[in-house]
């Protein structure tokens, strides 16, 4: 398993909200390249996966989580 989760979004705004959206969560996700965010995995994996995908609703952002290949891509929704 990967030692980190990656996000990564469609805009810097929406990559900017996410990431002030993790770190209230208590999570130390830090920025990486124009638009991802890396969060350290540490003990939990999977929890940690289902906690950034809650964030990414919780937030209310029109977009919809997909993971794939250890990076979380955040899209807008289809239709």
């Amino acid at each position: 398993m990967s030692s980190t989760v990656r996000v990564e979004a469609a805009r810097i705004p929406d990559r900017d909200r996410l990431l002030a959206a993790l770190k209230e969560e208590g999570l130390d996700a830090k920025p990486q390249d124009e638009v991802g965010i890396v969060v350290p995995v540490g003990e939990g994996g999977t929890e940690l996966i289902h906690q950034v995908e809650g964030v990414v609703f919780s937030v209310g952002a029109p977009f919809v989580p997909i993971q794939h290949e250890g990076v979380i891509y955040i899209r807008p929704p289809v239709g």
